[in-house]
């Protein structure tokens, strides 16, 4: 089978086509034919280097071992089945939950031994992957693109949410809202917790765009007065940020939260490190969250949201397989609304 293998750290020029076997489910896991696989800044990072190199670049205490082939986001068809799964599985259209975990209920993100599809496993940038079958769930929607866009983004931005646990009425912002988790963010705690969003992006273009997603207020992170037109916005300051950019936005989100607010962050596109002074959390009374994936029970009420409608599909656009170079060359541009696709068959 056709599959696109990280070689090492660096540059896209680490992304290689190779052909290799196509892989054999053991007992408990199901061979899926995939069918789509979004495109995440996890393995955009992996292969950079930026978790660190050798024995602290993936999720594991030994690292990545190289070639790995990345990717996620996944759905696709099961096509075979291992001798411990029940075989009426086979032919079911199947959405990938991204890791496996031996935590117990609820803390299986935290755990230890968490391993991460396309990571610690060789993933979904390939023509079929094999993976546990009690982690491959219903497609929520009846199309593969539209289905691979929430797995491990939609999840992400699910817990994020959970976390600040927002009441309705609430005013949360949303850095990076024009992004893959940014775009959820917005959907999960305007259309699903009943909030009042902030979404700050780049381009203002996107305002229109923004608030059909369920913002009440669309904001350029370009502003020289942005701190102020959030205020203002607001009529006040806000209760919650729900952030993925970092270093770039950070002492603006002190500096708009009220007193007792809370700021959750699960990246840091724009800045992996920033200057924090004390004094604004103690005297501010902030609660600092960090956040990354979630659990079963919230992936899975993820996918319950989805099909009800709450929670739509955001798609940039698509890619081969053979492009995969391009397509995470094209995902790190800035300016771009919602998710990247792989398609191993076009």
């Amino acid at each position: 089978m056709k599959a696109v293998q990280v070689t090492g750290y660096g540059d896209v020029d680490k992304l290689q086509v190779a052909e290799v076997p196509i892989p054999e489910p053991k007992d408990h896991e199901v061979l899926v034919k995939v069918k789509a696989c979004a495109i995440n800044n996890t393995e955009i990072w992996m292969r950079e280097g930026a978790y660190g190199t050798g024995s602290k670049s993936g999720w594991r205490p030994e690292g990545v071992q190289f070639p790995r082939t990345p990717g996620s986001d996944i759905t696709g068809q099961v096509v075979k089945v291992g001798a411990s799964v029940d075989g009426a599985m086979k032919g079911r259209n199947v959405v990938l939950f991204p890791f496996t975990s031996s935590g117990d209920e609820g803390a299986e993100h935290i755990s230890e031994d968490m391993s991460f599809i396309g990571s610690e496993y060789d993933g979904g940038y390939a023509e079929y992957v094999v993976w546990p079958a009690d982690l491959c769930f219903d497609m929520p929607l009846s199309n593969y693109i539209e289905s691979a866009v929430f797995s491990v983004s939609g999840m992400t931005a699910w817990h994020m949410v959970e976390q600040i646990q927002p009441k309705p009425g609430e005013t949360i912002m949303v850095t990076g809202a024009n992004g893959g988790v940014g775009s959820l963010n917005v959907q999960i705690a305007a259309n699903v917790f009943g909030a009042n969003v902030v979404a700050i992006v780049g381009d203002l273009e996107l305002e229109e765009r923004m608030k059909e997603l369920g913002a009440t207020h669309v904001l350029s992170y370009k502003s020289e007065t942005l701190a102020q037109d959030i205020l203002h916005a607001n009529g006040g300051p806000i209760d919650a940020v729900l952030d993925v950019v970092g270093d770039a936005l950070f002492a603006t989100s002190l500096q708009v939260l009220k007193k007792g607010g809370k700021f959750c962050t699960s990246g840091s596109a724009g800045g992996q490190k920033t200057e924090l002074d004390f004094r604004k959390l103690y005297l501010k009374h902030i609660t600092l969250y960090g956040s990354v994936l979630g659990t079963r029970a919230e992936f899975e009420k993820m996918l319950t949201a989805i099909s009800e409608g709450k929670i739509q599909p955001v798609i940039d656009r698509t890619f081969p397989l053979d492009a995969a170079r391009e397509a995470q060359t094209y995902f790190k541009n800035a300016g771009k609304l919602g998710k990247i696709v792989l398609l191993p068959e076009e």
